[in-house]
């Protein structure tokens, strides 16, 4: 049985985390190393991701695009020679059209479905859905022949599970802005995709899982953040370091009898 503190220890193992100079992937990939387990710190901003990962005790940097099958077979290789296994994987990396400072400043999209741009669809759907399925179909081959052992935690979000409230997005005098249909559409293919494979490798120990973030703050305007907080039954965004126990959880063996699952943590915006 054990001690369920012990169950919590990554001492030995170790993660890819996609996405992870990001936000919530940089915050995951210190949670993981402070449990013990050694980091890939993968992401296409290959400068960010090499500050993340100077500041964990075991770790390195990938430069990673996530929609190349190459890149991803490579990922894995340089995992295997540099800590000899692969043990979680932090499916994180994403398009996410955000509305902080730093998007407005760069003239975020409208999002407005009626002419929303093909290439801007096509570009999401091969980021959100296609490089989640590579990078997986990289990482679950080596936890196949370490014995049929191993976690993977696909980010998800509330909008996989819930369509966007577009009214916390609008400004009054200033042109209409939405969250774009793409965001919610992938998501909700992330679940499907855990599901999937959840039942996919039945009879192993690979055990894949969601966790659905609700929205984080990150210096969005006070108008954004005010509409957003009505909406959650705790009356705030989450801070970015409140998805890591959920996080946690799902990549040790606190959660060994939890699979195809998918843990929301989103300060009840979906309980309403």
């Amino acid at each position: 049985m054990g001690n369920i503190f012990e169950k919590f220890n990554l001492k030995g193992r170790v993660a890819i985390v996609t996405g992870g100079a990001g936000l919530l992937g940089s915050e995951f990939c210190r949670t993981l190393a402070e449990a013990g387990a050694a980091v890939v710190v993968a992401d296409l901003a290959a400068g960010s991701a090499g500050s993340v990962a100077k500041s964990l005790p075991r770790a390195f940097p990938f430069p990673l695009n996530v929609s190349d099958p190459a890149a991803c077979t490579a990922l894995v290789e340089r995992t295997l020679k540099e800590f000899g296994r692969l043990d979680i994987l932090v499916n994180s990396a994403a398009l996410d059209p955000k509305f902080d400072a730093e998007a407005l400043a760069n003239g975020i999209t409208h999002g407005r479905f009626e002419d929303y741009p093909l290439d801007q669809w096509n570009a999401a759907l091969n980021v959100n859905l296609t490089g989640l399925f590579l990078v997986t179909q990289a990482c679950v081959k080596p936890m196949l022949e370490q014995g049929g052992h191993g976690s993977i935690i696909n980010i998800c979000s509330t909008y996989g599970l819930v369509a966007p409230d577009q009214r916390i997005y609008q400004k009054p005098d200033q042109p209409p802005q939405y969250k774009p249909v793409y965001y919610s559409v992938t998501k909700a293919g992330v679940l499907g995709f855990t599901r999937y494979l959840a039942a996919y490798y039945a009879g192993t120990e690979i055990r894949v899982n969601s966790l659905s973030p609700g929205g984080v703050y990150n210096n969005q305007d006070d108008s954004f953040v005010k509409n957003y907080s009505y909406r959650a039954i705790i009356g705030r965004m989450a801070h970015k370091d409140e998805m890591n126990g959920a996080l946690l959880f799902l990549a040790s063996d606190a959660s060994s009898y939890v699979t195809g699952g998918n843990l929301v943590v989103d300060g009840g915006w979906t309980a309403w």
